[in-house]
C-alpha cells in the first residue's frame, strides 16, 4: 500500500508543482497591476485630463460662441469611481507587457523550441499591435467623433431654446474606453488569423476566397463602433481591411514554413533508414 501511495504521489506532485507555479505568476501579476494602479490613481485626474483633451480642444475652439465649457457629474461617488476607472484601465494597460512575460514562463517550459520561436513575436506584436489601434482613435477618430456630434448642438431662437452638449463623467469615459478597448481588438487581427493559420483552422486560401465577405463584415463593425459620418467608418474600416490583407500574407508565411519544415522530416526519415542491408 505504501508504495502504491507513493507512486500516486509521484504523479500528482507534478500537476501541484504547476498550480504553485500559476499561483505564483498571477501574484507576481497581481501586485504589479496593484503598484500601477496606486500610482495610476495618483495621477488620475491628469489621466483623465488626457483622455478629456480631444474634447477640450474642440470646444475651446466654440467657447466664442458657446461660452465657457465643462463636464458634469450627478452623483457624489461618480468623479471618484470614474478615476477608479481610469486608474485600473492605465494600470492594466502599463503592466500588459508583464502579464504577457509571467504568461510565457509559465507555459515555455512546455513549449518545444519551434513553438517557442513561433510564440514569442505574437506576445511582442499584441500589445504593439493594440497600442497602434488606441493611437489612432485618440488622434483621428476622436477629434472627428466629437466634431460630428458637437454639429447637433443649435443655438436657439425666439420660441426655441438652445441644445448644448453637458457632457457627463462617468459617461464620457465610458465611450472614450469602449472606442479605445473596440479598435485594440480589432488591430489584433493579424495576430489571431496567423495562429489560426498556424494550428490549421484558417488558410491564406480560404480566407483570401472570403475576402469580399470580411469587407462587408469589417463596414458593419465600423458602423456600430464609429459615428455615422464616412469618414469616421472608413477610418476603421480601412485599417481594418489592410489588417486582413496583411494576415493572408502571414498566414502564407506559416504555411510555407510548415511546408518546409515537413518537407525536411520527410528527408530525415530517408535518410535515417539508410541503404538496404546486403544479405550475405
Amino acid at each position: 500500500m505504501t508504495g502504491v501511495s507513493e507512486a500516486a504521489d509521484s504523479h500528482k506532485m507534478p500537476l501541484l508543482d504547476h498550480l504553485i507555479e500559476l499561483r505564483q505568476r498571477l501574484l507576481y501579476s497581481a501586485i504589479a497591476l496593484l503598484v500601477a494602479f496606486l500610482i495610476s490613481f495618483y495621477f488620475a485626474q491628469y489621466l483623465f485630463d488626457f483622455l478629456v483633451a480631444p474634447l477640450a480642444d474642440i470646444l475651446e475652439d466654440r467657447q466664442g460662441v458657446n461660452g465657457a465649457r465643462r463636464l458634469i457629474f450627478t452623483d457624489l461617488t461618480e468623479v471618484f469611481f470614474t478615476y477608479v476607472k481610469v486608474a485600473f484601465f492605465f494600470g492594466a494597460f502599463v503592466v500588459s507587457p508583464i502579464f504577457l512575460t509571467q504568461l510565457w514562463l509559465f507555459i515555455a517550459p512546455g513549449l518545444y523550441r519551434n513553438e517557442k520561436g513561433a510564440l514569442a513575436p505574437f506576445l511582442i506584436a499584441s500589445p504593439v499591435l493594440f497600442l497602434t489601434g488606441a493611437s489612432l482613435v485618440y488622434f483621428v477618430i476622436f477629434p472627428l467623433a466629437w466634431e460630428f456630434f458637437l454639429s447637433f448642438e443649435t443655438p436657439g431662437g425666439p420660441g426655441t431654446l438652445p441644445i448644448e452638449l453637458e457632457a457627463k463623467v462617468n459617461e464620457y469615459l465610458s465611450l472614450v474606453m469602449k472606442l479605445i478597448f473596440a479598435f485594440g481588438l480589432c488591430f489584433q487581427l493579424p495576430v489571431i488569423m496567423t495562429l489560426l493559420a498556424r494550428v490549421g483552422l484558417a488558410t491564406s486560401k480560404g480566407m483570401a476566397a472570403k475576402r469580399k465577405f470580411a469587407i462587408v463584415g469589417v463596414f458593419v463593425v465600423a458602423a456600430v463602433f464609429t459615428p455615422p459620418d464616412p469618414l469616421s467608418q472608413l477610418s476603421l474600416a480601412i485599417p481594418i481591411i489592410l489588417l486582413y490583407e496583411i494576415s493572408i500574407l502571414m498566414a502564407k508565411m506559416v504555411e510555407k514554413k510548415r511546408a518546409k519544415d515537413e518537407y525536411d522530416d520527410d528527408d530525415d526519415d530517408d535518410d535515417s533508414s539508410g541503404p538496404p542491408l546486403a544479405e550475405s
